[in-house]
């Protein structure tokens, strides 16, 4: 996808990442009331007076996972993360890239997006966070799906095309993990329905 496209993109989305907690830049975080439901398992994650909840895919791979997660009194904006473990702890907070992406469920409707790299100093992981402009609609067909789809657009020019890096994640279990997210999210919130608009 050309950069002239993506930049009306990334220009909607990037806005959120000023609303996205210290999770989402790989801050530790205490686990509790974890549950298993088949290839996913959802959580709730505190650090003194912050609390977020987590609905993550591990079963696909041994070194990724695939997470929606949101947070107390904004959990109508859910985000969309993928984890890579590495293979040594990093020495520097930083964005790495922003590439564009694409999303699909099963057999579904490709949608584009775009995936911001990250990487956290004192950290093993690798981090993909999701800017989708119908990130609802995915997640409703995650709840329906059997298989999540990933991939990026590795080329960093036109003369420089690579093949796109693929990633499948299984939806066994992606429902009851994101109805428990969403619903722990809800009931420890201050607001009586979605976020911020209840505030």
């Amino acid at each position: 996808m050309p950069l002239r496209l993506l930049r009306p993109l990334l220009r909607r989305l990037i806005i959120g990442i000023s609303l996205l907690p210290a999770l989402a830049f790989a801050t530790s975080f205490n686990v509790s009331d974890a549950q298993r439901h088949a290839h996913w398992q959802s959580m709730t994650l505190t650090l003194g007076d912050e609390r977020h909840f987590r609905a993550v895919e591990d079963h696909s791979y041994t070194d990724a996972t695939l997470s929606v997660n949101a947070t107390r009194d904004v959990c109508d904006l859910p985000w969309l993360e993928m984890r890579v473990t590495l293979e040594e702890h990093q020495g520097n907070s930083d964005t790495l890239n922003v590439v564009p992406a694409l999303v699909r469920v099963d057999d579904g409707e490709i949608r584009q997006a775009v995936a911001e790299f990250i990487t956290q100093r004192g950290d093993d992981g690798f981090y993909a966070h999701f800017y989708i402009n119908a990130l609802d609609t995915v997640l409703t067909d995650m709840r329906e799906g059997a298989q999540f789809f990933l991939a990026f657009e590795m080329s960093t020019s036109e003369q420089d095309e690579r093949e796109p890096w693929h990633m499948t994640f299984s939806l066994d279990g992606a429902d009851a993990a994101l109805t428990r997210m969403q619903t722990a999210c809800y009931s420890d919130s201050v607001s009586t329905g979605p976020g911020r608009e209840n505030q």
